[in-house]
């Protein structure tokens, strides 16, 4: 659930039909693609495999997990430049686009939309409770908030930190009402950040990501000023995981907040190197949308 289910909801509502095409479920879309990439080509054998007629301006074509295949992520170019009259979103991770080193890039022809996890506002709309919501967004004072909101407020809070952000984990404490069956949820997300990181880091840097990946409910459990890499590995050095770390935050899986020396703008350049704490879950989801 995310950003599939998104664009899914918006085609249906927006379109007559959508033409869903995932790279991750069928191997064989990305065949499609290792030849010519003229649209009007991919367009008439993706409408036959499908049995979906697309149509100019009435049909959403969705590749969906398109990090999966560099060829249909170079075709989206030829598709602004020579088929803009079709509608296409494409959608895939962070985590495998950007470390998948794609052979080419469309660059300003593509429109980026960005899904993260759901603030806790957002967590107010979905178990149907804007009005709270709204009494945030308007109050510009800070007069106290009466008992009956606060503890109302306090009380979702509580319960928005134990189930987190994630849509799925959401959805399942919206059906069931209960916190217990969020927890398998979130084990079955962590177990499948896990076989990611199998599947884009060297064989030889998986124990150094995995190692600060779960190393991070000790490091924020402690009241530490910074990271500390010896709750990663006894004897832990910087130099000797300081890349792991880095392709955390490059895939945004964690957030790095750096201590600053002076409290002046660009407060980048103050940042320091050595003295920085690491949250998560930052992990996003990318929309191409075709301009």
């Amino acid at each position: 659930m995310g950003k599939t289910y998104s664009i899914l909801e918006f085609g249906k509502k927006a379109y007559s039909h959508v033409a869903y095409f995932n790279f991750e479920e069928d191997e064989n879309l990305n065949s499609l693609f290792s030849g010519d990439i003229n649209p009007e080509r991919i367009i008439s054998t993706l409408s036959l495999s499908s049995g979906i007629k697309i149509e100019k301006g009435k049909t959403l074509i969705f590749f969906d997990e398109i990090q999966e295949s560099n060829r249909a992520l170079m075709s989206l170019k030829y598709f602004a430049e020579k088929a803009a009259d079709y509608h296409v979103a494409a959608a895939g991770s962070l985590l495998g686009i950007q470390l998948s080193r794609p052979g080419s890039f469309p660059v300003g022809k593509v429109k980026f939309l960005t899904l993260y996890p759901l603030s806790f506002y957002e967590f107010l709309d979905a178990i149907e409770e804007s009005n709270l919501r709204t009494f945030l967004e308007n109050k510009k004072d800070f007069s106290p908030i009466p008992d009956i909101i606060h503890n109302k407020l306090i009380d979702y809070l509580k319960i928005y930190y134990i189930i987190g952000g994630m849509p799925e984990s959401i959805e399942t404490y919206i059906q069931t009402g209960e916190s217990t069956s969020c927890r398998v949820v979130q084990q079955e997300i962590l177990k499948a950040y896990l076989i990611d990181f199998s599947k884009h880091v060297d064989a030889t840097d998986i124990p150094k990501v995995s190692a600060i990946w779960n190393s991070l409910p000790a490091q924020l459990a402690k009241e530490n000023k910074k990271f500390i890499y010896n709750l990663v590995r006894e004897g832990a050095r910087a130099r000797m995981y300081e890349d792991a770390l880095a392709w955390l935050e490059l895939s945004g899986l964690i957030y790095c907040v750096r201590e600053a020396a002076a409290a002046r703008i660009p407060l980048r350049s103050y940042a320091s190197s050595k003295a920085f704490k690491i949250y998560m879950l930052r992990e996003r989801r990318i929309l191409f949308l075709l301009r």
